[in-house]
């Protein structure tokens, strides 16, 4: 990483504070219900959350921080039976033309077909970074940890504890890599009927409504943006022992793991899309960020 870089990222990181996380969180404490008008639900004392999707309206909540760098975990339990045109979006956004996003989006199916995990990345507002995978598991049975680690040198997306994907820092081959916009933990339960299963050829089928999606054990082990603290994230990280996930990178063991997941699961990669990038490949593509 070049001076410039490593100044910007400096400055981007003074306005952040560690919040250091162990426990499961509150759902009273961590987010707002921000839409559905009353299909959003916080239960059991602020452990457990569910949002519901019928005809009329989907819902959705957000988290009340902003964070810049973390890793962020949430069990979740998806629609269960036929969820066919529904989507169970799961992802970190900035707001504005220029946002950076870190997408978990959930496509139902019929039912005994399995759930497509849609995975992307945004950087000042470009996407195209698509990967599809099945899961080796039925992710309606039972709650499930979906977890996003965010640093300065790479994305890593992992299921249960075990990584899927893979996004690294590539600013040395101009690729823009999100780091310096505070996001938020959004998750919403929508109707996507015209295009989220087989391209849009199975419907939602409304009989089976209210469908409903469960959340626990959110942990954010993270920096917190905000407006009135000039100490730095970085220096914080490094003198905490709660926070290796700044400097966190994959060693062989998890290489193994998500080649194997890649290998057996993976349905869509936009690196190997040649079609779809006639005119050329995603430079990132060219590199070790094939993962």
């Amino acid at each position: 990483m070049g001076s410039v870089s490593k100044l910007y990222l400096l400055v981007s990181l003074m306005a952040c504070s560690v919040l250091l996380a162990s426990a499961a969180g509150n759902f009273y404490q961590d987010m707002d219900i921000t839409w559905g008008d009353g299909r959003g639900k916080i239960l059991d004392n602020g452990q457990l959350l569910t949002l519901s999707l019928d005809k009329p309206s989907g819902s959705g909540f957000q988290s009340k921080n902003e964070y810049l760098f973390g890793k962020i975990d949430m069990q979740i339990k998806l629609v269960p039976g036929n969820s066919a045109g529904t989507v169970t979006a799961y992802y970190l956004s900035s707001q504005g033309p220029t946002h950076d996003e870190i997408d978990f989006e959930f496509l139902g199916n019929l039912s005994g077909d399995p759930y497509t995990l849609h995975t992307n990345v945004f950087s000042q507002g470009k996407g195209n970074r698509e990967q599809q995978f099945h899961l080796w598991f039925d992710p309606t049975a039972d709650f499930h940890t979906y977890s996003i680690l965010w640093n300065p040198q790479r994305i890593i997306f992992s299921v249960d504890g075990t990584p899927i994907r893979e996004f690294k820092n590539s600013e040395s081959i101009g690729v823009p890599f999100p780091k310096s916009q505070p996001m938020r933990i959004y998750s919403s339960l929508w109707n996507a009927d015209d295009w989220a299963t087989r391209g849009g050829l199975v419907k939602t089928d409304w009989s089976h409504a209210p469908f409903t999606a469960s959340y626990r054990n959110f942990n954010a082990n993270a920096c917190v943006a905000t407006s009135s603290t000039a100490s730095s994230c970085a220096a914080k990280s490094k003198a905490s022992g709660n926070n290796a996930w700044f400097s966190q990178e994959l060693d062989s063991t998890n290489q193994k793991r998500m080649r194997w997941v890649q290998k057996n699961y993976m349905i869509y990669n936009y690196c190997t899309d040649k079609k779809r990038f006639s005119q050329g490949m995603p430079p990132e593509c060219a590199t070790a960020n094939l993962s």
